[in-house]
């Protein structure tokens, strides 16, 4: 009798009364295996219910058909949507997607990037946090493929996915000058990110186009998280002389500054970068420097696969364009 539990090849050729290398001959699909044998054992993994271990034959064989997708922080539901686009994009070419983060962390980043070219995927779409991608350059030279998305990576050839940052800090805070705000506070997370320089470029921008300069009392950076960033809206609030407008660098900050806004039923004018769940429900406007989210990781997904299939030493930047919209507001 066959013991318990799935049944295995070794099941399969006892069963179809043939040798365990003519049913991995048959179950990998090569031609040369006699068809009254490939007909008994296709009987036989039909009457058995085997299925074959996909882990297994990866292991054997590599993951050729996997993208690694190294995000920076799975908490913002940002990578969530790029992971989206580029899963769609893998399906549709019969393709997995394994997805995992650093946390921005640099060393995290290292380790999850060489494992997983160590497991041989097909490619790999980076959100950077190294300040040198070098220790990839092997890989590179193997034939793996690298696109950075939402930051531009170094020391390798690679194409990179990138939103006009500047751009869209830029045309927010102009905005909010040329609608006669004088006190402009500037909320933004860790300035060492690549993002937070960029927009904190296009903020000075403005400014200067103006003829102005930022404020240094208003400008709070390293918040990381919404709860951070209400804190610190909060305490602009309880100053002597509160902000009457706010741009924010990210989604997450936004959130938190529209608490403790709303909390307090501040008058104060608020325009952020990153669209997010639910926004067209405030109760009241504010403007947000949106792009097509999806944009990003289907380009990221589908230049990855472009330069898997066309190996290429150089490397191009795309720059998705951004655009001022309106949420919220009750009418």
């Amino acid at each position: 009798m066959r013991k318990t539990g799935r049944p295995t090849m070794i099941d399969v050729a006892a069963d179809a009364g043939v040798s365990l290398k003519t049913v991995s001959r048959v179950i990998n699909g090569e031609p040369s295996v006699d068809p009254g044998m490939a007909e008994r054992v296709a009987a036989s993994v039909q009457r058995l219910g085997y299925h074959r271990n996909a882990l297994a034959a990866s292991l054997r064989s590599g993951n050729r058909d996997t993208i690694g997708f190294i995000a920076a922080d799975l908490s913002n539901t940002f990578y969530m949507a790029v992971a989206a686009a580029v899963s769609a994009v893998a399906a549709r070419d019969r393709m997995h997607l394994v997805m995992t983060s650093s946390e921005e962390d640099a060393d995290t980043e290292r380790f999850l990037a060489l494992d997983l070219c160590q497991r041989q995927v097909g490619g790999l779409i980076v959100v950077p946090t190294a300040d040198d991608h070098a220790y990839l350059a092997r890989e590179v030279e193997l034939g793996t493929p690298v696109v950075f998305l939402d930051r531009p990576g170094s020391g390798i050839p690679a194409d990179a996915i990138l939103l006009d940052n500047t751009g869209g800090a830029r045309a927010a805070v102009a905005e909010l000058l040329a609608a006669g705000h004088r006190r402009i506070a500037v909320l933004l997370d860790r300035r060492g990110i690549f993002t937070m320089t960029q927009r904190w470029a296009g903020v000075e921008e403005a400014f200067a186009a103006a003829g102005r300069a930022p404020d240094p009392a208003l400008v709070i950076d390293g918040l990381h998280t919404p709860a951070m960033a209400r804190d610190a809206m909060q305490r602009l609030l309880d100053s002597g002389d509160a902000p009457t407008a706010v741009f924010c660098a990210n989604n997450r900050v936004t959130i938190g500054a529209l608490e403790a806004i709303l909390t307090a039923g501040a008058e104060v004018a608020v325009a952020g970068f990153d669209d997010f769940e639910l926004s067209r429900l405030l109760p009241r406007r504010i403007r947000i420097v949106d792009y097509d989210v999806s944009d990003l990781g289907t380009r990221a997904a589908e230049t990855l696969l472009a330069r898997a299939a066309v190996p290429a030493t150089g490397s191009q930047t795309h720059l998705v364009p951004t655009r001022l919209v309106d949420r919220g507001g009750i009418h």
